[in-house]
């Protein structure tokens, strides 16, 4: 690559040179992919090239190509880095405006803040925003920090809104490059848990010393055949209770636990989600990680375990809402094992420390469990 190369052409085949043999460039309308082979092992392409590309504005990964009959088994696939309209990432800012309006709003629930008379009331549950946000933002940050640091392209955050009562379904990032070893895909996938829950541990204790909430007069006297949510707490938020000393119900009934209890509520549910070990999701990329190719044994179970509890809680209970979250829980699993795992480019253990923290993470996660989350108490 000349150094008078116009800095947003792609780099040329030169430039590959010592790390990448160029048989062929292919172009697809902004997509340029060089076909060849590595010169280096598969996994640390991705980090010795990035660089090269992201300086001359392109995003790149680093595929496999399998029955296309040439004798290449590489590709890099190339296309211009976009990171919004004049380099700002405006999808990452209307989608985390967006959550942070519909978390107000759920908080308000939480505080009994009546917004009718004056919507700027609705900034009172900041601190629960703060919270569910907090604990979702450092989840998604260890992610984003493991894949920088091991070379994969990862976008910022995306928060998801929705309605209350908790106001999100969370936030994803988005993975462009492809994971270079076992013990990358590995570091990647346990860092947001591990980080989230941190998090969540750091939210909940805080939540259990501030103040109680008051509930107002009408909302405790409600009527006879009235509804309400009400939601179980993990055995990890338990723990928590009691060794902090704080309680997490009162015998005043005018009495309610801080809101920012649930903000770690929230976390460890995440958390528990994430870790079911199966497809793309954490647990899944650990998994992969731990057990290699075999763990494709173990994710096909994993439908059928959910599909299985959902059965029980349907035939044994009457908590018809979990019923239905564990059943579209085990149809989400069951696309997941259709659709795969993560593929590292280099195989290989992850040693036995990783191994241990592998162990450790899926505990912390079976301690956020809750067989009924939530269920509708019926005054």
């Amino acid at each position: 690559m000349s150094p008078d190369e116009p800095s947003n052409n792609p780099p040329g085949v030169g430039a590959l040179a010592s790390v990448f043999h160029v048989y062929r460039v292919e172009r697809d309308d902004d997509e340029i992919r060089y076909v060849g082979e590595p010169l280096i092992p598969p996994g640390n392409l991705s980090k010795e090239i990035a660089p090269l590309f992201a300086q001359r504005g392109y995003d790149v990964e680093v595929t496999r190509r399998h029955g296309d009959g040439g004798p290449a088994p590489y590709a890099l696939v190339a296309e211009p880095e976009s990171v919004g309209i004049d380099g700002i990432p405006w999808g990452n800012l209307v989608m985390f405006v967006l959550t942070v309006a519909t978390t107000l709003y759920a908080g308000t629930w939480w505080y009994y803040i009546d917004i009718a008379g004056d919507p700027l009331t609705l900034l009172e549950a900041w601190p629960f925003t703060a919270a569910v946000l907090g604990v979702l933002a450092t989840h998604e940050l260890g992610h984003y920090v493991l894949s920088r640091y091991h070379g994969v392209d990862a976008s910022l955050p995306y928060f998801i809104p929705v309605p209350p009562p908790i106001g999100t379904m969370g936030a994803i990032i988005r993975m462009r490059g492809q994971i270079p070893s076992r013990k990358a895909l590995f570091d990647i996938g346990v860092a947001g848990p591990l980080a989230g829950l941190a998090a969540t541990i750091a939210v909940t204790v805080i939540g259990l010393h501030l103040d109680p909430i008051s509930i107002p007069a009408g909302a405790v006297q409600a009527a006879d055949g009235a509804a309400s949510i009400q939601f179980n707490d993990p055995p990890l938020l338990t723990l928590l209770a009691e060794l902090v000393g704080q309680p997490l119900t009162y015998d005043d009934p005018t009495k309610a636990v801080n809101p920012v209890v649930f903000g770690g509520w929230v976390g460890m549910f995440v958390t528990f989600l994430n870790l079911i070990p199966v497809g793309q999701l954490d647990g899944g990329h650990i998994l992969r990680a731990a057990l290699g190719q075999r763990q494709e044994t173990v994710a096909a179970a994993v439908p059928g375990v959910l599909f299985a509890m959902a059965g029980g809680l349907y035939f044994l209970t009457e908590y018809t809402q979990s019923t239905i979250l564990w059943g579209i829980w085990g149809v989400i699993a069951l696309i997941m094992v259709r659709a795969g795992s993560a593929t590292p480019l280099r195989e290989g253990s992850i040693g036995g420390k990783r191994l241990a923290l592998a162990g450790l993470t899926f505990l912390a996660g079976a301690l956020c469990f809750m067989p009924v989350p939530i269920e509708i108490v019926i005054v």
